[in-house]
Order: C-alpha cells, then structure tokens, then sequence
C-alpha cells in the first residue's frame, strides 16, 4: 500500500481572500476557487497543494499546526510577506533566529533563517 500526501486543508473565514494571499506569498497558481473552497498548487498539476475550506467560527488560540519556511533572504522575505499583509506575532517563541508571522486570518507561520553549510 502506498500513501500520497495530497494537501493540506486550512479552514477560513474567507476561503477566496486567505487562498489568494497564500497564493501571491508562494507564488503558487489557483487550481480551484468555489464559494466555500479555494484551493491552490506549486504549479499546474503538481502537488501537494493548500485547500482553504470555509469555517464559520473565527480562530481561537495558537495554531496547532503551521508551516515552516526557509528563504534564501529571511529580511528581504519577511519584509515581502509584511507588505503583503502578514504580521509579527509572539507565541513564545522568545529571542529565536527565526520570525514567527500571522497571515490575514491570524494562523502563524515561522520564515527560518539561513541554512547551515552543513545542512542538507
């Protein structure tokens, strides 16, 4: 048996505008918009993608689950993100060599810093 990750759900308030601002922040293309579903791909066909579902009741809380990501310019890319509408938040993260973002809808997201040489 073999198992595939397909994508990821994220639930939304806005499913349309959430997707969009992750789509325009990756880069990535729209594979599907509908009323209550909007999801979007690296490229074309190419997966896993990120499906925003409509939830009804605002987020509570930290997130339990969130992404990490490594640019090739943390500055540059958390400067980028924030212009785009994402925003610095604390969730403990204390003096840490990366930055821990909210997108529009407040689920946080962490840029890391520049990968060591020795890393893979």
């Amino acid at each position: 048996m073999a198992l595939r990750w397909e994508q990821v759900i994220v639930h939304a308030e806005d499913p349309a505008a959430l997707g969009q601002w992750w789509a325009d922040a990756l880069g990535w293309v729209v594979d599907f918009a509908g009323d209550d579903e909007f999801e979007i791909l690296p490229a074309p066909g190419r997966r896993p993608g990120i499906d925003f579902v409509r939830l009804a009741e605002a987020k509570q809380g930290k997130s339990r689950l969130h992404l990490d990501f490594r640019p090739d310019d943390q500055a540059a890319e958390v400067a980028r993100l924030e212009g785009l509408g994402a925003r610095r938040v604390d969730i403990g993260q204390g003096d840490a060599s990366w930055v821990v973002l909210a997108d529009p809808e407040g689920n946080e997201f962490c840029v890391l810093g520049a990968r060591a040489a020795t890393d893979g």
